[in-house]
């Protein structure tokens, strides 16, 4: 089983990083009082993330058991046969002996091979048949052997999770699916249909999203700017940040905010000193507009692009 505990509905989001800044940013993190961090073999720093992990480990400010480490499955290792080494080579990279969460990052699969993003000599993106039920079973097999203790999905709408829940001869049920979710994009009803299922929300993106254009919905309003959000702040001498993260929080969502800052890792940690009244929780709802930041309208022509789907 997976239990994520109230301390665990608050972890790092590690992307890619220029050298040496995984490192000290964890390391940091654990200092401050992060457990959970969020990590993939496509960011190309999990040796970086592993070494901060070992390092606290050995001067006693943490134990392992206190650490959970989710890991990522990328598009271009969905084939059965492409799975377990995919997750060893985080575990090779991590220097751990498993990770506590290990994810289907995307429900689309890319051709398999060196490059992760493979592309024809035209530009276009190549896909390869995507059998998630087959991929899952792989998945099962590396939990069977102690190489994960919990299993998860990642941008799944509630068709393809259903596809997961109802395999035939499933052993093991995704615990957590990690999406977009923030008070300009509330999923509520994913979120109540993964409450129905006992599958815990991982919300990326609870701060908004950068404004880069390249891959970013810049249609969107920044949410860090709205007035309500820094009104409600203001009350509780709190940013615009600290309430949005609070909000989701409260609500049964674990956030997973990314920085590299030293003083905004510490900021975003500074959330569980207040509460949100019920009045204020429905007004921040209420500030849903059913937009996302991230759309990956690049792929929207894969047959399994999850966003076509309501949720």
């Amino acid at each position: 089983t997976c239990v994520f505990t109230f301390r665990h509905s608050f972890k790092l989001l590690i992307s890619k990083t220029s050298k040496g800044t995984a490192l000290e940013c964890v390391k940091l993190a654990i200092e401050v009082g992060y457990r959970h961090f969020d990590g993939a073999l496509v960011y190309f720093n999990e040796h970086e993330v592993g070494q901060a992990i070992r390092e606290k480990i050995a001067d006693g400010t943490v134990r392992r058991e206190d650490i959970f480490y989710c890991g990522k499955l990328w598009n271009t290792f969905h084939p059965p046969e492409l799975v377990r080494p995919a997750l060893e080579s985080t575990l090779k990279a991590l220097k751990l002996d498993y990770v506590d969460l290990y994810i289907i990052e995307l429900p689309m699969a890319f051709k398999p091979g060196k490059e992760f993003y493979p592309k024809d000599q035209n530009g276009k993106y190549i896909y390869h048949h995507t059998d998630l039920c087959a991929t899952w079973e792989a998945l099962e097999a590396c939990k069977d052997a102690g190489l994960v203790k919990s299993l998860g999905v990642s941008n799944f709408n509630q068709r393809q999770l259903e596809l997961l829940l109802n395999k035939p001869g499933l052993k093991h049920k995704p615990v957590s699916n990690q999406v977009e979710c923030h008070p300009y994009f509330t999923q509520p009803k994913l979120l109540d249909y993964c409450r129905q299922n006992d599958i815990v929300i991982v919300g990326y993106c609870p701060l908004g999203s950068s404004r880069d254009a390249s891959w970013v919905n810049v249609k969107c309003p920044p949410l860090l700017e709205d007035e309500m959000l820094v009104s409600i702040g203001k009350k509780y001498n709190k940013s615009s940040a600290q309430v949005a993260l609070r909000f989701n929080v409260q609500r049964g969502v674990v956030v997973i905010p990314k920085s590299f800052s030293p003083e905004r890792i510490k900021h975003n940690f500074q959330i569980f000193d207040f509460s949100l009244t019920e009045e204020e929780m429905r007004a921040i709802e209420a500030l849903n507009k059913n937009i996302r930041f991230v759309e990956l309208l690049m792929w929207s022509d894969h047959p399994e692009y999850p966003f076509h789907d309501e949720y």
